[in-house]
This record gives structure tokens, sequence and C-alpha cells, in this order.
């Protein structure tokens, strides 16, 4: 028997058209003419769309969007037709059209849904570990706890929930809390609040694992987790810990209101992750903060000091490192003021062999060590003898040069005990614009069983100064060439300029001077001392009334 249109059997001539096994193919197939309604449906197309028959008006038996391609397919027929895409039955499907030559147009309806499921589920993934890379590289790129604190509360509000909540551990009986809504201010506050009343909440600070949010019920949050601003009651909550690097960082607390999608498993496990990133970077904040405070108490005692006038008497120190990002190095100075104007204060210059750190540990030893020796300081040769058997015992290998100065005003000049100890010998510039060499010698300290020094005592009229310098002045590199050294030569020059100058002046003269030499290349640690007698000036004060005068002194 022959099938005539309109039924749902294929008639013998329709092969060039859609194939003569349509009927069978795995898919859902619909025909319909130019007039819109249905001429044949496969089984698989009565199955997605039952009571669907031949006959039927398109339009009510589809989705508007597969009709609506019909018609467009039937009005433009010359046109390129492409798939288009819609549900049917909460499925995805892609209706591909077969234009036939009698105006009908085939429908080949693919199951997209698989394929979109897969890609929604990739770009999800995809998605979150660009929100986990963005979060670790935000959070990780300040190692401030306050604002590392901030800004996670901030991103957990933006990406995870509608308002969060970070409770850092107590400090005594107060935590740090940081509130954050979605698109809304950061704040941070300290209060004391009972951790005991968020399910959860004292367990995640301890470090626990997070208990489920459907076991926690919203009715129970307490009003300080809630940040002001959040619209409508609390409808669903996440509390999870916050770990570190062995000890937990607080705990993360993840609200949406009763409006909002609840928390799913899956998110739960993404706030989990989220808190991991969080807690690394926080727990890496917290020792960065804890080591520069240990540093900077460290370097405190390490960095020389700053100096100024003592007992009469001008005090200028100038310091620079070889390597400028460490700040410290072998070369120090240390001034020890007498207990009162007649009594000695104490100068000290040194250069240890080598530089960074480990030269700078064995300065502080010299240092607090020449502390412990000031009774004695009368004594240089006693003193670096005691000194030098300090280095001895204690097989550290390295040796130092110093220069002591021991430094009293008498009246308007000032007098100067100076002892070398290996160093360099200091220079004085005179009133006048002359430098003059202090021909004092010694040993180096912490090399031989004993230090032979011999001392030389002079004075300083007013105007002139004492410079105490390393060698990394005199040895540094540069110039025109980069390798010629700035030479004793070139200092005593430069002091000579320096005639009648305070001693601040004097040793930001001589640290310019060396530092330009030097432009941007390698050099030694540098340092400098001026000790300098202040200038005494006539001042003529005239008296407006009666036009006396009267001249004073200025020391």
């Amino acid at each position: 028997m022959t099938a005539t249109r309109g039924t749902s059997a294929q008639p013998s001539d329709a092969d060039a058209g859609v194939g003569a096994t349509w009927t069978e193919a795995p898919c859902p197939v619909l025909v319909a003419d130019r007039h819109g309604r249905l001429v044949r449906v496969n089984e698989a197309a009565r199955l997605l769309l039952p009571g669907a028959r031949s006959g039927d008006r398109l339009h009510e038996r589809v989705p508007s969007w597969l009709a609506d391609a019909h018609r467009h397919a039937v009005d433009r027929p010359g046109s390129a037709a492409g798939p288009v895409t819609g549900r049917i039955a909460e499925r995805h499907f892609e209706a591909h059209p077969t234009p036939r030559a009698d105006g009908d147009v085939v429908w080949w309806l693919v199951d997209d849904t698989g394929r979109r499921t897969a890609e929604a589920a990739l770009t999800h993934v995809r998605k979150r570990s660009e929100i986990l890379a963005e979060v670790s590289g935000t959070l990780l790129s300040t190692l401030n706890v306050p604002r590392c604190m901030e800004v996670a509360a901030s991103m957990a509000a933006e990406h995870l929930a509608e308002a969060a909540v970070l409770v850092a551990p107590a400090q005594g009986r107060r935590h740090p809390l940081t509130y954050a809504l979605r698109g809304g201010p950061v704040t941070r506050l300290t209060r004391t609040v009972d951790a005991a009343g968020v399910p959860g909440l004292t367990e995640a600070l301890q470090g626990f694992p997070p208990v489920p949010a459907r076991w926690i019920n919203p009715d129970d949050i307490p009003d300080w987790v809630i940040p002001e601003g959040l619209s409508g009651p609390v409808g669903s909550v996440i509390v999870t810990p916050l770990p570190g690097h062995g000890l937990p960082t607080g705990a993360l607390i993840l609200l949406r209101s009763s409006t909002d999608q609840a928390f799913t498993e899956g998110e739960e496990v993404f706030a989990r992750l989220f808190a991991a990133r969080a807690g690394a970077a926080l727990s890496a904040a917290h020792l960065y903060s804890e080591q520069a405070a240990i540093t900077a108490t460290l370097m405190r005692d390490l960095l020389p000091p700053a100096l100024s006038s003592v007992h009469g008497v001008e005090y200028a120190g100038g310091y620079r490192a070889a390597k400028d990002r460490e700040r410290v190095g072998g070369d120090f100075y240390d001034v020890h003021p007498g207990a009162d104007p007649a009594a000695e204060t104490l100068v000290v210059l040194g250069d240890v062999a080598g530089k960074g750190l480990d030269a700078a540990v064995l300065t502080g030893k010299i240092r607090n060590t020449l502390h412990a020796l000031l009774p004695l300081a009368t004594d240089h040769e006693r003193v670096l003898n005691l000194l030098n058997g300090a280095l001895l015992a204690s097989h550290h290998g390295r040796f130092a040069t110093l220069v002591l100065a021991s430094v009293r005003r008498r009246g308007s000049r000032v007098r100067l005990r100076l002892t070398s100890a290996g160093h360099l010998p200091p220079l004085i510039v005179r009133s006048d614009g002359t430098v003059e060499e202090v021909p004092t010698t010694g040993t180096l300290v912490g090399a031989l069983p004993r230090v032979r020094a011999h001392s030389v005592t002079t004075e300083l009229a007013p105007g002139e100064t004492c410079l105490l310098y390393t060698d990394g002045i005199t040895e540094a590199r540069g110039g025109p060439l980069g390798e010629e050294l700035f030479g004793e030569h070139r200092l005593r020059r430069a002091l000579g300029e320096c005639a009648g100058m305070p001693a601040e002046a004097v040793v930001e003269r001589v640290h310019m001077l060396a530092s330009e030499w030097i432009g941007s290349g390698r050099h030694d640690d540098m340092a400098a001392v001026a000790i300098g007698a202040p200038r005494t000036t006539a001042l003529t004060v005239i008296d407006g009334q009666g036009g006396r005068t009267s001249t004073r002194r200025n020391v």
C-alpha cells in the first residue's frame, strides 16, 4: 500500500529529500509544510512531543523558537539556513533545517543537553579557578595583616555570598572583626563576642572542619554577626575555618539572605577552597609582620645612632651600607657621652672585615663590648686589648680596625685623645683650610694575641673639625672610567673646602662627593664621624632706647 501525504509514513518519492531511513533516525525528526502544518513525525519526535501528528499546526506542538525558525525558513527559502537552538521538555536541542523542493522543511532535532551541561560545568569550574587564582594573587600581594583581612572579606562577599564576616583569633577577650557587603564598604572593629553563640564558630577558630550549612539554623545567628545593610533576614550560613601554617588564622562566616539562593554542597566545597587560600595569605602576612617587628627591633641596635651636640661639642655621623637594601654592614660608630660636661666623651668608629648581615652581627658584639668597657675608657690601649681578647675567645674568625677618640671641651677649644687600632688616621680640618693627619697607629683587633697602639693628643680651635672615616670612602671606585679610587688626596681636598663648616655639613659633603664618585657602581660600607669645635662669633646688640651696645660671645 502506498502512503498518502499527511500520514506519518514516508512516501516512496521522499528518499531524495530526507533519506530513506528518516523514520528510524535516533533523533527526533519533524517535517512541516510551507503553511506551518506537520507533515510527518518520526517515532523519536512522537516521544518528545506526545500527541503530535500529521496535520497539526506546528506552533501548537513545538516551542515558539522552533515555530519562528520554520516561518523564517519558509519565507526565505533561498537564504542559508543554519541551526537554531532552544529548549523542549526541559532539554536543549539544536534544530537543523533541510528544505525540500516541494516547499516542506525537514527539522532534525539533535539533543544538545549533555554538551551544554558539560560546557556550563567547565565554564563554572574555570570561573572558580580564575576566582581562586585572583584570590591568591590579590591576597598574597599585600603582607599587611589588616589590609589582607579587608581584601579577603570583600572578595568573599563578592564571589561567595551577600555578606562576609572574617573573625580573627581573640586578642585577650576581644576578637578583631572584618565585615563586608557585596558592593558595599568594608568595616573593621574589635569587640567582645560570644563565639559559642554561632554554631561551628568555636570549632572553626580552633581549626576543626566546618559543619555543613544545612545543620546551621539561620535563626540562631546572633545580631553581631549580621552586617548593617544586609537585605532581609539571614536565610543560609556557612562557617568555615581559615587554615594557616600550623595554626588557624581565624574563621570566615558567609551569609545569604532568605531571598537569595541557599548555599549548595558545591558552593560549600568552593568556600572551603577560598578559605584555604585566604588563610594561607593571612598566615603569610602574620609571619611577615612578626619577622618585620623582630628585624626592626634588632635593627635598632645595629644601625648607627643619630648624633648631635654633646657637652658643647658638635658630633655628626653618616653611614651607607654596601647593600642599601640591607641597611647594615661592617662599618659602625658610636658616641658615649660623659656623665657631665667635665667628663670625657668616647667616640668609636670601626670597620669589621666583610660586609652585610654577617659583618653587622659582629659589629653589634663589638659595640656591646665597648659599651661594657666604658668605665675603663681613659685607657684606650687597655680597652682595645680587652676587646681583642673577647673577639679571639669568640672564635668568630673576623678582625676589625678601630679608632677611639676621647673628647673634652675646654673653654672654646676641644681636646682630643685619639688612638688607632689598624685604622686609617683621623684628619683634622684647621680654620685656614689646612688638613692635618693625626699620626696615631696601632694593630688590628681580633687578629693578634695583643694589640699595640700609640695615642695622640691634639686640640681643635673654634670652627675646626676632626674627621674619622672608613676605607669605604677612600677606596670607593668610580670616576669617569668607573675604576679609579676616590683616594685620600680627593678626601683631603674636599675637607679643605669645608673649613669653618659645622660637623654635620662636613659629613654630608664627604658622603655626597663619595656617592657622586661611585655613581651606580658597587661599593663597600662607608662611615664617617665628624667632631667639631663650634665657631665663636661676636654679635653686637643695639639697644633701641638708649643706643647702648653690648657684645655677646656665641659659643
